[in-house]
């Protein structure tokens, strides 16, 4: 029996939604669906609710939770992970919390800042023991990877040897719901994203084959004379010439230009959401004691295929039909000619028997290039620092970061890090 295995199955609602995917997938009939979670009650929680849909969609695969973490990926053919180490309590709280004492702010910091170094260091030494087991007991699987901050962690398990390609969600809604918000309509619409994960650049975008960025340019500029949710990226496309895939709220601190102690009138100007990622998890943990009931109770539960490109990854490498994605994969080969090689890139990807296969792009506009550049300057070192157990490229990391470097002097900046060190505890493996 071929396997599927979920690492973080008691992230229940995302569950449904991947592993509600391919029990919609004939060539998956006959799967098992193997669940991990080192919360067992949420476990169960998610046994349950994908056995009721299982049942309500007449899918024939075997749910399985396991409390062995090496026996749920012993033999599987796939490994999806979405887990997030340390959770709001405390991990989170620390992210956000510390750095507000030197005055520094941030939105969701999930990928990159000050937030996403730490999430980044207490989640990789998570990571490479995952690597280490399917090394031992499922050397074969292909690892799709949902777990931000998307870039570090992808290129950590490429470092160990998995076939891993990062999956996001934003590069297939990019273009439509960018129409939608300019009231523009979406068919026979052509488009063409490459960058870095949560940056990567709307380079083209057609209807019938005609341009619709001097358009988009023109109502864009209209739309930003009134408040709302998306203003950060119109200003970033103003001013560098192209959209850019993830939202407003993640890119204002991606920058040096938004969150400014010095100008605190940019928060209102830009509607910047600070503090958005804890408000999130706050009600995502009240909504989810309103919604468990109904969903993993609710033996007529229903389902229907969402975009996660997670099933049709599966489904095109067992069916051999090709399938195109926007995955995070190595740039090997200068696929983005003007960005390291060693980074971890977001291109046009085809998946089918042989696995994920990156597309070319080239150069990206120069200005766009640079932009990312500044984020995987910070994503390198804080690879180094996870690898030598380094105090010294934290720091480096941290000092490197865009949005860090303009708010906080070089002091700052290296107190702030050992607080956070000290602050994680036993989250964080021993630096030196």
């Amino acid at each position: 029996m071929s396997k599927i295995t979920f690492l973080g199955a008691g992230s229940t609602v995302f569950a449904k939604n991947v592993l509600g995917d391919c029990m919609t997938v004939d060539a998956l009939k006959g799967f098992e669906f193997a669940l991990f979670d080192i919360d067992h009650e949420r476990l169960n929680d998610s046994e349950m609710m994908l056995n009721n849909l299982k049942k309500s969609l007449n899918a024939n695969v075997k749910v399985t939770a396991y409390h062995d973490r090496k026996e749920a990926l012993r033999d599987a053919k796939y490994v999806i992970n979405a887990i997030q180490v340390g959770g709001y309590d405390p991990c989170t709280i620390t992210d956000f919390e510390v750095p507000k004492k030197y005055g520094l702010r941030q939105t969701i910091a999930d990928t990159l800042g000050i937030g996403g170094i730490f999430r980044n260091l207490r989640t990789i030494p998570v990571m490479q023991e995952f690597a280490r087991d399917m090394k031992e007991v499922c050397p074969d699987a292909w690892f799709l990877n949902y777990t931000n901050p998307m870039a570090v962690l992808t290129n950590v398990m490429l470092k160990e040897g998995i076939k891993t390609v990062g999956l996001c969600h934003s590069v297939q809604v990019c273009a439509s719901h960018l129409l939608d918000s300019l009231d523009m309509p979406k068919d026979n619409v052509q488009w063409k994203i490459a960058g870095i994960n949560h940056m990567a650049w709307l380079l083209e975008i057609t209807r019938n084959g005609e341009d619709l960025y001097p358009e988009i340019k023109k109502r864009a500029k209209e739309k930003q004379q009134e408040k709302h949710d998306d203003m950060v990226r119109f200003e970033l496309m103003d001013k560098f010439g192209y959209y850019v895939t993830e939202s407003s709220e993640h890119n204002a601190e991606y920058h040096p230009y938004f969150i400014k102690s010095k100008y605190p009138e940019l928060i209102e100007k830009y509607n910047i959401p600070l503090d958005e990622y804890p408000r999130r998890c706050v009600n995502q943990i009240e909504g989810w004691k309103k919604m468990r009931d109904d969903l993993v109770n609710d033996q007529n539960l229903q389902h229907e295929r969402t975009h996660e490109y997670g099933s049709y990854i599966i489904e095109a490498m067992e069916t051999n039909q090709p399938f195109k994605i926007g995955g995070n994969v190595l740039n090997t080969g200068g696929l983005i000619s003007n960005l390291p090689e060693i980074a971890v890139v977001e291109v046009p990807c085809l998946v089918d028997a042989s696995g994920v296969t990156p597309t070319y792009v080239g150069d990206l506009p120069e200005q766009l290039a640079a932009l990312n550049r500044t984020n995987i300057n910070t994503q390198l070192l804080t690879i180094e620092a996870a690898l030598t157990k380094k105090k010294e490229n934290i720091y480096q990391a941290a000092l490197l970061d865009p949005h860090t470097a303009a708010e906080l002097s070089i002091d700052d900046i290296i107190a702030l890090c050992d607080d956070l060190i000290e602050e994680h505890g036993d989250w964080l493996p021993e630096y030196y």
